[in-house]
C-alpha cells in the first residue's frame, strides 16, 4: 500500500519529477556543462553608512562580496575570456581580483548598467584535455567587492543577466539556486567568423586606433617595451595625444626614449614598497615615474635625433598622428621604456602588460580602449639593414574605437550658399556651444535658440561681433523680421563655407572656403566632405589636394593643403586695426563634377550638391538645418557673391604675405 508521500500516488510530486527529468542537463546539473560554465555567487553583504533606513530604503548603501567563476569544460581553449554581468542594484565596483573591466575603466567604477569582465593577468582558460584536468588552468575565480543600494539581508542581490561575451557561443538562460546564478555556454556551430586562429596567440584586431605593447628585451627584474600607436581612422587625427594606463603589479618606469611622462615623480617609489625592495645603489632620482597610472606625452620634433631620449622610429612628432589617407608615414607614433617589476614577478619570463588604457587628444573624437590581448610577436626590421626581421619577446594589442559624446560640442561649423540665392545660410546658433549667460555686442542677452539670421556674402569675412550692422541692413532690405534678442553666434574656431557655384547640363561645380577664427595657426589641416550621391562624378580640386577615400562607401572627398600651403593661418588684424575688424586666415578652392557618372534623379541645386557631413581635422562639424532656397533665382547673385568673396580673399592673401 502506497504511503501518502509516495511519488506514484501524489500527482504533484509525480509531475515535478517528470518536469525535472525533462530539463536540459546544463540546467538540472550545471557541473555537467560541456562548454563554459559561469557562476556568480553572492557571499556576504552588510549595511554601511550613511544610515538612511527606514526613511529612504531604496538609497541605503550596502557592502557586497561576490565571486565570478568561469570554468572551461569544453574541448577548445578559451582565448581572452570575457563575461557580462548584468548588475541591477546601482552597483559601484571597488575591486576585482583576477579580472579587469573590459572597456578599460579603472576601479572604482559605476557598473550599475552591467559590466564586461576580462581576465587579468590570466586571459586564457585551457581545457581539461590539455591539462589532465588541472582546475587551476581551466578556471578563473574573480573576487568582487563593491557597494550596492536598496537590497540587504536576508534578500540576495543577484544579477539579472549572465553571459559569455566572447563571439561564437550560445548561452542558456541563467538559473538561480540560493546564492548562485549559473549559465552554461556552448560553441555555436552556425557562427561564422573571418578571424583565423593563430596557434597560441589571438589574431590581430582592427580598430580606429591600435596600440602595440611589445617587449623587446627582458631581464630578471626589468624589461624594455616598445609602444606603437597607429591611427586607422580615415577622418580622425590625434593632436597633443596623452596616453595613460594602470600598472597592476607595482611596476614603475625607470627610463624612456621617444616620449616622456607628463609628470616626473618618484615619491611613490621612495616611500613605497619599491623603495624598500630596491635598495642602494639603485638611484630613484634618475627614475621617471612611479605613478600607478602614469600619463605619457610625445616629444617635440627637435628631439628626434637626440641620443639620450630620441632615436626611436616614428617618435617625436609633437603629439600629432595624422590619418593614413593624408600621410601614411605620419600615421603612427612610437616610444620605448624601461619597466622595473616587483615581487613575485622577478623572472625574465614573468611579463604582463599594463591595463585600463586610455588615449586622449586635444582635437578629434574621444576613444574607448579595450584591454590588451596577447598576439603573435611583432616582427621588427633588422636595424643593421640585413634582410631579416627580429621578433619581439612578447606582444599585446590594445584596440581603441571612437565613442560618441553627446555632451561634447563641435569645434567647427558649415555655412551654405548658392549661385541662385544671394542669402548665405550661416552656421547654426551656438553650433559650438554658448556661454551660460551669453551676451551680444551691445551687452544685451542674446538668444541661444533663435535661428541664425541669413547674411550677405561679405558678412562671412567679418567676425561675428561685427556682423550686427550687416545682418540688420540685409534683413531690412529683404523685409525679414529681426528677432529681439538677436541670435547668439556660432562660437566656432573654424567655419567652412560650401558654395554651389554652377549647375549645368553635363556637370556642376562648388567652392569650399575654410576660415580660421582662432588665435593659432593650424598645421597639416585636412577636411572630409560627404556627398551621398554625386561623388562618382568628382573630377578635380583646383587649389587643394583632393581625392575620394577608397574605404568610405564612395561618398567622401578628402581635402588637404597643397605642399607649402598646409597652414591655415590664425586670425589677424585688418589693414587698419583702428577701423577694420580682424580677418580670419582662409583657404579656398573650386571643385568640379561631371554628371555623366552619377545616377539619374540627382538634383544638385535642391539637395544633392550640398554635403550631408563635413569633418575638419577629424571632428564632425555642425551643418545648417536648411538649404539655400531656389524660389527666387537671380543670375546676378552668383556674380556678386563670387566677386565679393574672391576679391576680399585675394586682399587677405596679399596682406598676409
Amino acid at each position: 500500500m502506497a504511503t501518502p508521500f509516495s511519488s506514484t500516488s501524489n500527482p504533484i510530486i509525480l509531475l515535478s519529477l517528470v518536469l525535472f527529468c525533462l530539463l536540459p542537463t546544463s540546467f538540472s546539473q550545471p557541473s555537467r556543462c560541456n562548454g563554459v560554465l559561469i557562476t556568480y555567487r553572492y557571499l556576504t553583504g552588510n549595511q554601511i553608512p550613511p544610515i538612511l533606513l527606514p526613511a529612504d530604503p531604496v538609497n541605503q548603501p550596502y557592502r557586497f562580496e561576490s565571486t565570478l567563476t568561469v570554468l572551461n569544460n569544453g574541448r577548445d581553449e578559451l582565448k581572452n575570456w570575457r563575461v557580462f554581468v548584468g548588475f541591477k542594484h546601482g552597483e559601484l565596483l571597488v575591486s576585482a581580483k583576477n579580472a579587469v573591466l573590459a572597456n578599460g575603466t579603472s576601479l572604482p567604477a559605476n557598473v550599475s548598467g552591467g559590466a564586461v569582465f576580462a581576465g587579468s593577468p590570466a586571459t586564457d582558460l585551457k581545457t581539461a584535455i590539455q591539462t589532465a584536468g588541472d582546475i587551476n588552468q581551466m578556471q578563473a575565480v574573480v573576487e568582487l567587492v563593491g557597494t550596492q543600494f536598496g537590497v540587504g539581508g536576508p534578500d540576495v542581490p543577484l544579477p539579472d543577466t549572465l553571459t559569455l561575451a566572447n563571439d561564437g557561443f550560445l548561452c542558456s538562460n541563467p538559473t538561480t539556486q540560493g546564492n548562485d546564478t549559473t549559465v552554461c555556454c556552448i560553441p555555436d556551430q552556425k557562427a561564422k567568423t573571418n578571424i583565423t586562429a593563430m596557434g597560441d596567440f589571438s589574431p590581430l584586431q582592427s580598430g580606429d586606433v591600435t596600440i602595440m605593447y611589445d617587449v623587446v628585451m627582458t631581464y630578471e627584474n626589468n624589461y624594455w617595451a616598445q609602444v606603437t600607436i597607429s591611427n586607422h581612422n580615415p577622418f580622425g587625427r590625434l593632436e597633443n595625444w596623452n596616453l595613460s594606463w594602470d600598472w597592476m603589479g607595482g611596476e614603475f618606469i625607470n627610463s624612456m626614449r621617444g616620449a616622456y611622462p607628463k609628470v616626473v615623480d618618484t615619491g611613490d617609489c621612495i616611500f613605497g614598497n619599491q623603495g624598500q625592495f630596491y635598495k642602494d645603489p639603485f638611484d630613484f632620482s634618475k627614475a621617471l615615474s612611479c605613478d600607478r597610472r602614469p600619463t605619457i606625452v610625445d616629444l617635440p620634433l627637435s628631439k628626434t635625433n637626440d641620443t639620450n631620449i630620441g632615436m626611436v622610429p616614428f617618435c617625436c612628432r609633437n603629439g600629432i598622428i595624422l590619418p593614413p589617407a593624408m600621410d601614411s608615414t605620419k600615421s603612427k607614433s612610437s616610444f620605448q621604456m624601461q619597466v622595473y617589476k616587483m615581487p613575485p614577478n622577478l623572472n625574465k619570463t614573468q611579463l604582463a602588460p599594463p591595463q585600463n588604457w586610455k588615449i586622449n587628444s586635444t582635437i578629434g573624437p574621444d576613444y574607448q580602449c579595450e584591454q590588451p590581448i596577447r598576439v603573435s610577436p611583432t616582427l621588427f626590421p633588422n636595424p643593421s639593414g640585413l634582410p631579416s626581421n627580429t621578433a619581439a619577446i612578447a606582444s599585446w594589442q590594445v584596440v581603441c574605437n571612437t565613442t560618441r559624446n553627446e555632451t561634447k560640442k563641435p569645434t567647427c561649423c558649415v555655412s551654405f550658399s548658392s549661385f541662385f540665392n544671394d542669402s548665405v545660410v550661416p552656421c547654426n546658433t551656438c553650433a559650438c556651444g554658448c556661454d551660460s549667460n551669453p551676451l551680444n555686442t551691445n551687452n544685451n542677452v542674446c538668444s541661444a535658440t533663435e535661428p541664425a539670421l541669413l547674411l550677405p556674402a561679405e558678412a562671412l569675412l567679418v567676425p561675428f561681433e561685427n556682423r550686427t550692422r550687416l545682418a540688420r541692413t540685409f534683413a531690412d532690405l529683404k523685409r525679414r523680421e529681426i528677432p529681439n534678442p538677436l541670435p547668439c553666434g556660432d562660437n566656432c574656431g573654424v567655419s567652412i563655407n560650401w558654395h554651389l557655384l554652377s549647375d549645368f547640363k553635363d556637370g556642376w561645380s562648388a567652392r569650399i572656403t575654410l576660415f580660421n577664427w582662432g588665435d593659432t595657426d593650424i598645421v597639416d589641416w585636412f577636411a572630409s566632405v560627404e556627398l551621398d550621391r554625386v561623388i562618382p562624378g568628382f573630377e578635380k580640386v583646383y587649389s587643394m589636394d583632393g581625392k575620394v577615400l577608397p574605404d568610405s562607401n564612395n561618398n567622401t572627398l578628402f581635402l588637404q593643403g597643397l605642399p607649402g600651403l598646409n597652414y591655415l593661418i590664425a586670425e589677424r588684424n585688418g589693414s587698419n586695426p583702428r577701423k577694420d575688424p580682424r580677418v580670419p586666415g582662409s583657404q579656398q578652392s573650386v571643385i568640379s563634377f561631371t554628371k555623366k557618372k552619377i545616377a539619374a534623379g540627382v538634383n544638385v541645386a535642391r539637395r544633392d550638391g550640398f554635403p550631408t557631413k563635413v569633418y575638419f581635422n577629424g571632428e564632425e562639424c555642425s551643418i545648417p538645418t536648411i538649404l539655400p532656397s531656389s524660389a527666387r533665382r537671380k543670375a546676378a547673385a552668383s556674380a556678386v557673391f563670387s566677386t565679393i568673396l574672391t576679391l576680399i580673399l585675394l586682399i587677405l592673401v596679399l596682406m598676409q604675405q
